[in-house]
């Protein structure tokens, strides 16, 4: 019987809060190895967070740089924690980090119950690549881990009164998060990947990534904390 395929976009946040969390990821790591003896093989897409936050505002203290190069940045803080990731799952991982989610010559039919990806190219976020990843393997359901339990109609730092939304449509949530993507943006899902999500009909469930107890009963089907984007 082939093995349920689930995608989990891991926010840098939570790998690298301030320093690296692994106390979390111990945990994390105990999650997702039950949840392999359960059937489940899983995609683990890996954000750059505050590390690329730091480099992108150390750089432009010192230098003129371009929004490509605050990408670049990005992307390599990505590729650093998608390393330290597929580290600590070597026992189950695919030997390789996907880079490129439209090259998936060496990917597709990956054998091992964990592949992990990191960022691709500028102009381009991890969630996008969690979602072209999702639309060639054909997977509808894509479980976005970052440090907010909700999307908020408004930035719930800036305003007390902002109300949650536990389930909004990709047209909806597209008017919210407009259609340009930047380097270091802190959108809930970054607008070009949700164009691409909307027009392959696949669902977004965003929660806080701190709840492990919370993301094991999403994998059960059980009802969460946290927003589902779907059409």
């Amino acid at each position: 019987m082939d093995k349920k395929i689930v995608i989990i976009s891991l926010g840098g946040s939570l790998i690298v809060p301030e320093e690296i969390d692994w106390e979390f990821i111990k945990k994390f790591k105990s999650l997702i190895e039950n949840q392999i003896t359960k059937g489940y093989k899983f995609i683990l897409i890996t954000g750059g967070g505050k590390a690329a936050r730091k480099y992108i505002e150390a750089a432009a203290k010192v230098a003129a740089i371009t929004t490509e190069d605050k990408d670049w940045l990005g992307i390599h803080a990505t590729r650093m924690n998608a390393h330290f990731i597929r580290t600590i799952f070597r026992e189950h991982a695919h030997p390789r980090i996907n880079k490129n989610p439209h090259d998936l010559e060496d990917f597709y039919n990956f054998k091992e119950d964990i592949l992990v990806a990191a960022g691709w190219r500028p102009g381009f976020s991890t969630d996008y690549d969690a979602v072209v990843l999702a639309k060639y393997l054909d997977i509808k359901n894509i479980a976005n881990l970052s440090n907010i339990d909700y999307v908020y109609d408004k930035d719930p730092r800036k305003f007390p009164d902002c109300k949650k939304i536990e389930n909004i449509n990709w047209k909806e949530f597209r008017k919210m998060v407009g259609d340009t993507w930047d380097p270091g943006m802190n959108a809930p899902f970054d607008p070009i990947a949700s164009k691409l999500a909307d027009e392959e009909n696949i669902e977004v469930a965003i929660m806080n990534g701190k709840n492990l107890d919370n993301l094991e009963k999403y994998l059960n089907g059980e009802r969460f904390v946290g927003t589902v984007i779907n059409n």
